[in-house]
């Protein structure tokens, strides 16, 4: 797959995001680091130019109710329903639900082995080719736990 990790926001620490594209890469993926304080049109700039398959985003400044709803959005209404959208980093648990509504199909908070994340994407490819739906966009109500 071609996954795009991103640090939307202000957020300034960037250790796990870099740490996860690694083992991303090491996996056999092709990984797009998008850098720190991405706004969500430049996120979805990027998404659509890499013409990613999937896109990771690591949030830790609490502003997840904010930023990946727009991120979401902004998937859907350029036609990119079919982007698999997970996150990372500190996500309440009483915020993970709205998180998932948004079409989310994962969230991996701190102490989350990387193996599990290649679990995720193995999983989406296996549904993928059994065309069914695990896009940000896409009916299916599936989701990664």
């Amino acid at each position: 797959m071609r996954i795009v990790v991103a640090k939307p926001g202000l957020d300034g620490h960037d250790r796990g995001a870099k740490v996860i594209a690694r083992a991303l890469r090491d996996g056999g993926h092709e990984v797009v680091y998008t850098g720190l304080r991405r706004t969500p049109s430049e996120i979805i700039r990027i998404v659509t130019d890499e013409d990613a398959t999937a896109l990771g985003l690591s949030t830790l400044s609490g502003a997840h109710d904010v930023l990946i709803p727009k991120i979401c959005a902004g998937l859907r209404d350029e036609g990119l329903d079919d982007v698999i959208v997970f996150a990372g980093g500190i996500i309440p648990d009483r915020d993970r639900e709205s998180v998932y509504e948004q079409g989310v199909r994962a969230i991996f908070g701190p102490g989350t082995r990387t193996d599990q994340i290649l679990e995720f994407l193995q999983e989406c490819s296996e549904r993928i080719e059994k065309e069914e739906p695990v896009g940000v966009g896409q009916e299916s109500g599936w989701r990664w736990e």
